[in-house]
């Protein structure tokens, strides 16, 4: 009876350790995946199309935009078929700041190219970005929370998350609308560079759903 009692007694203990193990995991989980406006944006490592890696803190001290792209997607295109999203790059680039296009998209499923794929398509848009960033296991992207491409994110110099969602405030893949649309990106980076308040922190995005694995 002793014995029995001693197993139950037991194997009780580990049931509840298996338990809280697994929810101190669910939870640290959670809080590695989330990026929330005016805290310290996460920390990540990715390699672009060339190969090279880049880790969002070799950027301290200036501005950088995050980008998530899908050059298969009807919202990118409108974005980058109109020049609106180049034009951005160059303007902003110019100023010293880091823009940073992310890809999610899983193999096999739309938007993930080989590297020679992405240099072609890039420079048949002639895309500004600072680099291109390859996330095929969707960690960065489920990090920060995108859902769509575009999806957008600045980042301070002081590594501060100030703003994250839309591109702007029309959310057509009609090319025509970008002239009359309210650029969120733009506001953004030209109040906080001017030592000005960003009115609008967060939106929602719009655009196609980024393809995650699974």
């Amino acid at each position: 009876m002793l014995k029995k009692l001693f197993l139950f007694s037991f194997l009780s203990l580990g049931l509840l350790f298996s338990n809280n193990s697994t929810n101190a995991f669910a939870i640290g989980d959670a809080k590695m995946q989330t990026a929330t406006v005016d805290k310290m944006a996460p920390e990540f490592t990715l390699k672009d199309s060339k190969g090279v890696s880049h880790n969002l803190s070799d950027f301290k001290g200036k501005y950088v935009v995050l980008e998530w792209i899908n050059y298969d997607c009807p919202f990118v295109k409108k974005h980058y078929e109109s020049n609106n999203m180049q034009s951005l790059q160059k303007e902003y680039t110019s100023k010293g700041v880091v823009w940073l296009s992310i890809c999610s998209s899983s193999p096999g499923k739309q938007g993930n190219f080989d590297k020679e794929t992405i240099t072609k398509r890039s420079n048949e848009y002639k895309a500004k970005q600072t680099a291109y960033l390859i996330d095929e296991d969707g960690h960065v992207g489920q990090q920060y929370g995108a859902k769509t491409t575009p999806h957008c994110y600045v980042v301070s110099p002081e590594g501060v998350l100030i703003y994250a969602g839309a591109i702007d405030d029309n959310p057509s893949a009609d090319q025509a609308d970008v002239k009359t649309a309210k650029n969120y990106i733009k506001e953004c980076l030209n109040a906080s560079m001017n030592g000005k308040k960003v009115e609008v922190k967060s939106t929602k995005s719009y655009g196609c759903s980024v393809k995650y694995k699974g």
